[in-house]
């Protein structure tokens, strides 16, 4: 994740405590010295969409809405593998990310607000010191709901929304999924409970960008994050629907002056990219041109956040109690939580692909065996790269970065 107003205009958000904290450095097994890692918990493979990228292949369930379909609200998480673990499970499971030192629970799914002991959970993160958030689809935000959340003690729900309308509900496989997850934003705004947009950039959303940040500043919305695709789950097939590195490039330039603007104006959003560590690189070579004194300070806060963290100060917990690298490795189980509880999975005592993450640069292949900012980029997505070509250790073909500079040799 690369806070680009934290960079670019030294705003201090939550999280760059644990990204550009100098505790971070060579961290292996948490967000920093001392700390566990940030955990996403998918908590149920159920959904009331079909969204056509869903990194985790959520299983579609009826939810009561009548906006383009039929069907019965679900009285609680769906029986089987979908629903997944029980409410007494998922309180020890918290429990044990406690135990951990774990700073922040995000709770993802399927779609989260489908479990009715959601509020539960969540009281008891807060009470054991996590920082909770929420990534969800909005369109169950009730104003009861969003008032809830805040209730609850969720810091921040991240809602999804990825173009106009038309674009939107043709992303998420159903019609009115935009003016549901609108509603869902606005019912946050009006409990004041911290909300922000989610945004997945493809060749579907990019033609819609500008009008998403339009919409951003209309809504007056604090936060936006746009994520590069993941090959994984349903979207395992898509990558021929990602950008392409010029495309890539051009959404970069676009969202760094539409933020530069923000700033000019006096607008303190938070802008973010997410999956994809070569918007580092990209951000400092920029500045080695514009603003060479920004530039050192960025490179130096670039280094302290180390890149890409799977399996060190990243984790994720599927909805049957799978510990893996990050949320999108559904392929590389490393243990469950009903077995063990978490500290001991993440402790990675003798198993080969945590310990191979946390100290990747030597397996690398491709151009990222011979990348000048591993530093900065520590080999990007390695499932993208599996998803690509077969192979874990391969380069990653969302790397937009030129030949050139890969090899550091550019002005």
């Amino acid at each position: 994740m690369l806070d680009l107003t934290a960079l670019l205009f030294d705003q201090e958000h939550y999280g760059n405590r644990l990204r550009y904290h100098r505790s971070a450095r060579g961290a292996e097994r948490g967000t920093n010295a001392g700390a566990g890692p940030v955990v996403v918990w998918n908590s149920t493979a159920a959904c009331n969409l079909r969204c056509v990228h869903c990194y985790y292949g959520a299983q579609e369930v009826p939810d009561g809405s009548t906006s383009g379909r039929k069907g019965g609200r679900v009285a609680g998480p769906p029986a089987g593998p979908v629903g997944g673990l029980s409410t007494a499970q998922v309180l020890a499971f918290i429990d044990s990310l406690a135990a951990a030192r774990v700073p922040v629970l995000l709770l993802s799914g399927g779609e989260p607000l489908l479990r009715p002991d959601l509020l539960e959970l969540i009281e008891r993160a807060v009470a054991r010191g996590l920082r909770v958030t929420l990534s969800t689809n909005g369109t169950l935000i009730t104003p009861e709901r969003a008032a809830a959340l805040k209730r609850a003690g969720v810091s921040y729900v991240g809602i999804s929304l990825d173009g106009p309308e038309e674009v939107h509900d043709r992303f998420r496989g159903r019609e009115g999924a935009y003016r549901a997850a609108l509603a869902g934003l606005r019912n946050c705004r009006a409990a004041g409970q911290k909300v922000g947009l989610r945004l997945t950039l493809t060749r579907q959303t990019f033609s819609s960008l500008e009008r998403v940040l339009e919409l951003c500043e209309a809504e007056e919305v604090p936060r936006i994050c746009f994520y590069h695709l993941v090959y994984s789950g349903r979207g395992r097939g898509l990558d021929r629907d990602d950008l392409s590195h010029a495309e890539t490039r051009r959404a970069l330039d676009l969202i760094i002056a539409w933020a530069r603007d923000l700033h000019r104006r006096g607008l303190a959003k938070e802008v973010l990219t997410v999956d994809n560590h070569a918007d580092g690189v990209y951000l400092y070579l920029r500045l080695r041109r514009e603003d060479p004194a920004r530039a050192a300070r960025v490179l130096e806060r670039l280094r302290l956040a180390g890149g890409n963290r799977s399996g060190m100060a990243i984790a994720a917990v599927g909805h049957s109690g799978d510990v893996f690298p990050d949320q999108f490795s559904g392929g590389h189980p490393l243990g469950n939580v009903l077995e063990r509880p978490f500290g001991e999975i993440w402790a990675g005592e003798g198993d080969p692909l945590l310990q191979a993450l946390r100290d990747r640069k030597p397996r690398l292949k491709g151009r990222c065996r011979t990348c000048a900012w591993l530093d900065v980029c520590n080999g990007n997505l390695r499932v993208r790269a599996e998803a690509a070509t077969g192979d874990f250790w391969a380069s990653d073909p969302a790397c937009y970065l030129t030949d050139e500079e890969i090899l550091g040799k550019v002005d």
